[in-house]
């Protein structure tokens, strides 16, 4: 008999590949598998007609800032917790802990990787994380499930909070798809279409488009290999 982990492994892996991915129901713990009539996804190839992946002027102070210590698969589990803890303008969420361990167990297999944004406690020295975004790898498909920032407000002399994790989720999302295209990726799924994500370069595309390019990227002999900086 097959282990729990087995169990889990090869049924998520397997509805991935037939372009499915799962969420949780808020109220009722349901999770399902779904296929989006229309799918987002970021370009991340020359010439891809789709368009490219834009990095905002004003996010590119940002990266180059450095305000932020961007590391990989140190703290999946906390990306996680992040991702699914309530936000001000959307209480729900679809990540309930049976998505949680799923994607642990992912993980572990080497399945799922997570990119974290951390800082410094000048008090404490405690290093905190304060964003990231996570998602699972096959092939040359790269599926991002959901991201977090843990902004603060500046203090009283307008100096910005040591801790402050304002805009981290997209400084990861940005040294995320610079990892994919350096590691060959060839698509990045967003899944649902967001207008959030618009100003990246975010396309939407017919089901049928994206099980074209599905195929092709899950055919990629390429892995996910070592974050550099």
């Amino acid at each position: 008999m097959q282990s729990e982990s087995r169990v889990i492994i090869d049924g998520l892996l397997a509805a991935y590949r037939q372009g499915a991915f799962p969420m949780a129901d808020p109220d009722s713990g349901f999770i399902g598998f779904y296929h989006a009539p229309r799918r987002g996804i970021f370009p991340i190839e020359l010439g891809d007609p789709a368009g490219s992946f834009h990095v905002p002027r004003s996010l590119r102070r940002r990266v180059n800032a450095q305000w932020f210590d961007i590391r990989s698969d140190t703290d999946f589990a906390g990306v996680v917790r992040g991702c699914a803890a309530p936000r001000m303008d959307d209480p729900e969420t679809w990540i309930n802990e049976d998505i949680a361990h799923w994607f642990q167990i992912l993980h572990d297999a080497g399945h799922a990787h997570s990119v974290e944004a951390w800082r410094t406690d000048p008090n404490s020295s405690e290093e905190v994380l304060v964003g990231g975004i996570y998602g699972i790898a096959i092939g040359g498909l790269f599926c991002g499930e959901s991201m977090f920032s843990r902004p603060l407000a500046r203090l009283a002399g307008g100096e910005r909070h040591p801790l402050d994790g304002t805009d981290a989720s997209k400084v990861c999302l940005i040294r995320l798809a610079h990892h994919l295209q350096q590691r060959g990726f060839v698509l990045f799924d967003t899944q649902l279409p967001n207008p959030h994500l618009d100003r990246f370069g975010c396309a939407e595309i017919s089901h049928k488009a994206y099980m074209r390019r599905l195929e092709r990227a899950l055919a990629q002999p390429v892995t996910w290999g070592e974050f550099a900086d």
